[in-house]
This record gives structure tokens, sequence and C-alpha cells, in this order.
């Protein structure tokens, strides 16, 4: 009896390895699509009908789409379910149906940072400052700012009802607002910063970009311009062919901007500028970080090969892929990578995936690298048009290193002190800058922050609950006065008298500005970049 067990448990174990082994063998070797395609819906049934767990087969299809996926290591391809599809049109085309304002959370509630320019809310006459308290009805106390946007947001046309409080105003405010479709603009500041130097700050390469910077552009040569600052950093991407138009408008005819290789016909194209530029005498100064990717970085890269530009800042992110978008499974979509692009020099700017990389619908959302950056050593050299080294690998290098300074030993011991109170502080310096809005205590956007002025902070701090040591606070100060200046400047003057501050403490803002002190022209400042990297001066320290 005994002896008969051990044969029927050994014919067990041989039918369950052998078994093992022939699933492996249907997988990984020959047969043909069918057989495959028939292996595959064995396996389906198997774990539909025996897999210890109810799973549907909606699920299962799902799940077997994602590993797919999954197993491309590829953090950029993915299935889009409809609410993320439709987040990916919104940043793409910019358009979505809503009030147009720009809101974040303070002291729990919705607060108003600035209504955009000829929307429903900028016409109803909503401020900058005001605070949302209810949304039809509902109130807004603790709603994190997704929530609040969702509340807000809606198919054009339709209506919504806003309870507000103005700073001043001792009674609440209803609003009856009506929906319209809002387009959210790629350009997010264009100004003069100092002299005939202008700046434009592109935000993401939406289906208006190209157009919105020559506008910019434009307005800004009319204000006397002589040399431009292209603020790429933290621009995550967007369409390719906004990437192409964008370097279209700096480049000359038949100078090529980027080359996509791809196995399909649909990866194989070569861009090349088609028309002469509109400022050939317009030198330019591109500023990027680790947050510029994508599209932003065929723009700095094509025109640091060409010797258009001098690119300032830190490395850029390293996305060197395009991606293709497929509509599948009805409301969904399929983004999948179908590219790899190189500079008009023939360099790929992609950084190695990490193990951990995890793609998303935002281009430049978690980096690939875990690695870190290839030391410049390590790197393949190429040339520009007038034969300066540029490198591949590793996103683009700029011209002239200007990287954000790390966290100082007072910036980082206040945060320290202030721990989980930090919320509340922020809620403090923005209750205590609403209040020169409402009682016009400023009159000029270069005030000063006086010791009264964080005295009287320090006074709110603690009626707030906060508990930190006042030796702390006053040895943060500097800081503080700063980040007080900041939201003073921006509910008292608007966003552009907040952005002018920031300005002085900007290290490839400050860079930027001392190449144009002593260059007029590109050549010049490209000659300006060398020099100066050369000599290790290119950390600049800003302006106190």
């Amino acid at each position: 009896m005994r002896s008969r067990a051990l044969v029927v448990f050994a014919a067990m174990c041989g039918a369950l390895i052998t078994g093992g082994w022939f699933l492996q063998r249907g997988l990984e070797g020959g047969g043909g699509m069918f057989d495959r395609a028939k292996l595959f819906n064995q396996v389906m049934s198997r774990v539909a009908n025996n897999y210890v767990d109810t799973l549907s087969q909606a699920r299962l299809y799902r799940m077997a789409a994602d590993g797919m996926l999954d197993n491309l290591h590829d953090p950029y391809s993915a299935f889009l379910p409809p609410e993320r599809f439709a987040r990916l049109n919104e940043s793409t085309t910019g358009n979505y149906g809503g009030i147009g304002i720009q809101i974040d959370v303070r002291e729990d509630w919705i607060t108003i940072i600035a209504p955009m320019q000829e929307t429903p809310a900028a016409r109803a006459g909503i401020q900058t400052g005001d605070r949302i308290v209810a949304v039809d009805g509902r109130p807004t106390k603790g709603l994190a700012p997704e929530e609040a946007l969702k509340a807000l947001r809606g198919p054009s046309g339709t209506r919504v009802k806003l309870l507000i409080e103005r700073p001043g105003v001792t009674e609440q405010m209803t609003f009856d607002l009506k929906r319209a479709e809002i387009h959210a603009p790629a350009v997010r500041q264009s100004t003069m910063l100092s002299g005939e130097v202008g700046y434009v700050d592109v935000d993401i390469f939406s289906e208006t970009t190209a157009h919105e910077l020559r506008e910019a552009i434009v307005r800004l040569k009319r204000r006397g311009m002589k040399t431009l600052v292209l603020d790429l950093r933290g621009n995550p991407g967007g369409l390719l062919d906004q990437g192409v138009d964008v370097t279209d408008l700096f480049l000359n005819r038949g100078q090529k901007i980027v080359t996509m290789r791809g196995r399909a016909s649909l990866g194989m194209r070569e861009f090349v500028d088609d028309g002469q530029q509109a400022w050939p005498d317009l030198p330019v100064i591109v500023l990027t970080d680790g947050g510029s990717a994508s599209a932003s970085e065929i723009v700095a890269g094509a025109l640091q090969d060409h010797d258009r530009a001098v690119v300032i800042g830190a490395p850029t992110f390293g996305k060197g892929s395009a991606q293709s978008v497929f509509r599948v499974g009805g409301e969904g979509a399929l983004k999948l990578t179908t590219a790899r692009w190189y500079t008009p020099s023939g360099r790929s700017i992609q950084k190695p995936f990490g193990p951990e990389s995890g793609g998303d619908d935002e281009e430049a959302s978690e980096s690939p690298d875990s690695r870190g950056e290839p030391p410049l050593n390590e790197r393949e050299r190429f040339k520009t048009d007038a034969g300066r080294t540029v490198f591949g690998g590793g996103g683009i290098t700029p011209d002239l290193l200007a990287r954000p300074p790390e966290a100082d030993s007072v910036a980082l011991r206040l945060q320290q002190a202030l721990g989980s109170d930090l919320p509340r502080f922020r809620d403090a310096l923005t209750e205590y800058a609403l209040s020169f809005r409402a009682g016009r205590l400023v009159s000029s956007q270069d005030f000063e922050v006086t010791p009264i002025m964080l005295d009287e902070l320090w006074r709110r701090m603690v009626s707030r609950g906060v508990k930190m040591p006042r030796p702390a606070y006053d040895e943060g100060s500097a800081i503080v006065s700063r980040l007080l200046g900041f939201e003073i400047a921006r509910y008292v003057f608007g966003q552009e008298a907040e952005f002018l501050r920031r300005v002085r403490y900007d290290r490839a803002i400050s860079a930027a500005l001392e190449l144009t002190r002593s260059a007029t022209t590109q050549r010049e400042l490209l000659a300006a970049a060398a020099e100066r990297r050369q000599s290790k001066q290119e950390d600049l320290v800003p302006p106190q």
C-alpha cells in the first residue's frame, strides 16, 4: 500500500513538473500565432475558473494588458483609462470647462491665487485673495485641491454658484457663474527683466505654445527687448510638433531640428526647419533644470547644437523617446513609445531607466534614472555647428551650470523647528499678506519687510498654535522676510510683482543677466559662457 502511494505521488509530481515545463516551452518556444493564442486562452480559462478568488474576465484581460506593458520596462508606455486619458488631453490642448481661476489651499479653505483674464471669474469680479467657502451650497473647508477642482469644473454652459469671503468686506458674496471653455495658457510669464533683457516662461508644450511664444516675443520686442531669456525649467514637455514649431522660430531654413527613429513608419521621421527665422539678431538664453523634459529637451538640444542659444541651469530630465497615443477599449487609450529621438548633432539624451521607474500621463512625472547622471568623462561627445563639445546621455548638459542652491543650514533648521506646524505657518503668511491688501498698507512693489512686520507675523503664528522657539524664528528671519515679501507682493500687486521679487534670488536668471552685461550678440554670449565655465564661475551667488 505504501509503495503504491509513493508511485502515485511520484506521478503527480512528474505531471506538475512536466506540465510547468510544457507551459514555459509554449510561452517561450515555437508554435504559430494560433498555438500561442490558444495557450493564452487556456491560462485565462484556468485562472477564471480555478483561482482561489473570483475575478471577472474584464479584470483579467485588463491585468493581462497591464502585465504586457509592464514587462516592456518602459515607464512611458501605459494603458490610460478614461480619466487619465482625459487629463492627458487637457494637458496637451490646454482646454477644459470651468470658470478660469488659479487656486490653492490656505487654512483649509480654497483661496484664489488669481483669476485668468477674459474668463467668467474675471468678468464677474472675482479677485486674488478671495476665499471660496461654498460651491453649489457645499462647504469647501477641508477639501483637497483635486476635490475643489472637480467641483469647480464641468461642461461648458453649465452653472456653478460660489459663496465667497473677501478680505476687508464684512458680508459674504454670492457669484452665479456660467462655465465656459477655458484655455490654460502655455506661456506662464512674459516680462522685461532689466534693461533690454526680456523673459518668457513656457509652462508646457500644448497646442498653442508656438503661437503664444511668438506673440510674447513680439510684445517684448516692442518694449525694447534686445536679448531673450526663454525659461523651460519645470516644463515636462507635451506635443512633439509644438517642440518642433518653437525651435523653428529660432532656426533658418534647412537646419535640422530633430530625428525620430523607430521600427514602423510612424516612428521614422526627420524634422527640418522650413522657413527663415523672424529674429535672426535676437540673442537667446535658454534656462533648464531637471524638470525640463521631452519637447523642452528637443528645443534646448537643437538650439544648443546649432549654437543658437546659451543653455544655463541644471542638466535636463533625459527623456529621449517619443510616444504615440492610440484609442483602445472604448474611452481609454494606449500610450506607447514608438521612437527614440536624436538632436541635430546625432546625440541621444536618454537617461537609463531605473528598476523602479513608473509611467504616468505626465511627461516627466517620475525620474527614469535611479543610478544618477553618468559623469561627463563617460558620456559620448558630439560637436555643435561651431565645433563646441556637447554630450549625449544624461539629458541636455547646460553650457553654463547654475544649479539652484541646496537648502542652507539656517533654512533647514527653520523647517525642522516648524515641523508639523509648517501648514499653519503658511496660513499665517497668507492671512497677514491679505491684511495688507485689505488695509492698503503698502503702496510700492519695492516695499521692505521690517522688523515690526516680522514681529506681527510671529504673533499671528503663535495665535494659530505654532509652537516654534523664538530664537529659531529670529535666526531664520532673512528667509522668513523673503517668504513674507513674496506673499505680500502676490496678493497686493499680483503675480508679476511676486515673480520680479523672486528673480532677485534666482541663480540661473542672475547668471543670464550677468552674461548680458558683457555680451550683446549670440556669439559673444556663447564665448562669455565658455569663459565663465572654464574659470568655474558658473555657480553665481545671487544678490542679497
